[in-house]
């Protein structure tokens, strides 16, 4: 059984693995639609260092559609039977609670809520009801102004600039989620980087803010892996090809910037390539023990 105040507690950075079983994602979608190869995907990244395997249903990419509540619970649903017995340390990305609550029955441990509690006013609910962990991210709104260049611009704008607005807003959704009934010591925050946030002006600066946010006292997931503002830094730099970057290139500034992540003492990092940024976060870590 996971010790679960262990797992919040942790002192060294985690790699979170995702396991998209969608069709549209924006960069894996479809690859891990047929059970046997989500399954198997799933133990691929167990076994290059994957200490948590983050399982979604349903891409939040710009533009994407909702998938039907019947989808995401078989898709889950499947995944975490499998996995579980694997010994899989499960976050379940999902913003139903229909879908939390089945999860976490099936012996999922962590859920993973892109709209910090303000999709389902449900959900919170469901996981101060279980013994679980509870990722409340940054959120403006599902897809609002999807439509341009930046498909998220008409949620893009800080007024008192990306950090502290970002901050703020963050911990207004953490009261709401404790007001439902969610424990602290069960709370891991996100800052939601490319949500609502399309350029690199935004996500740095979020990063760079990092222990702004690991002073609130809550651990501080970062999803940063093969972001839109990570192809704006490799395009920029003129290292893009025609086509844009190659996903290698991309993976490679993820680990990187999962180094500097657990340099500055993120709690974990979500990412799609774990080998890549699993090296990359002993080297962060180690860094921190000398720093």
């Amino acid at each position: 059984m996971t010790d679960l105040q262990a797992l919040h507690d942790a002192t060294h950075t985690m790699v979170m693995g995702v396991l998209n079983i969608t069709e549209d994602s924006f960069s894996d979608g479809g690859l891990w639609l047929d059970p046997a190869k989500a399954a198997q995907h799933g133990r691929d990244m167990m076994a290059a260092g994957a200490d948590i395997i983050d399982i979604g249903a349903e891409s939040t990419r710009p533009g994407a559609k909702r998938v039907s509540e019947a989808d995401e619970l078989a898709r889950i649903t499947g995944a975490v039977k499998t996995l579980i017995p694997a010994g899989a340390v499960l976050s379940i990305d999902t913003t139903r609670a229909s879908v939390a609550a089945a999860a976490l029955s099936e012996g999922a441990q962590i859920i993973n809520d892109v709209s910090g509690g303000t999709l389902d006013a449900e959900l919170p609910h469901v996981v101060a009801d279980h013994d679980c962990l509870y990722v409340v991210q940054h959120w403006r709104g599902w897809l609002v102004g999807s439509k341009g260049a930046n498909p998220d611009q008409d949620t893009s704008v800080y007024e008192h600039g990306v950090l502290t607005d970002v901050h703020d807003e963050l911990m207004r959704q953490v009261d709401g989620v404790l007001a439902a009934g969610v424990k602290p010591e069960r709370i891991i925050i996100d800052p939601g980087l490319g949500f609502s946030k399309p350029g690199i002006e935004h996500n740095l600066l979020l990063l760079t803010g990092l222990e702004t946010f690991r002073a609130t006292g809550y651990p501080v997931l970062i999803g940063q892996s093969r972001k839109r503002f990570i192809s704006a830094m490799l395009t920029g730099a003129g290292t893009a090809g025609a086509d844009g970057p190659t996903m290698a290139q991309r993976d490679d500034v993820t680990a990187a910037l999962s180094a500097l992540s657990a340099e500055h003492g993120a709690w974990a990092v979500r990412v799609h390539d774990v080998a890549k940024s699993r090296a990359a976060v002993i080297a962060g870590n180690t860094w921190r023990e000398y720093a």
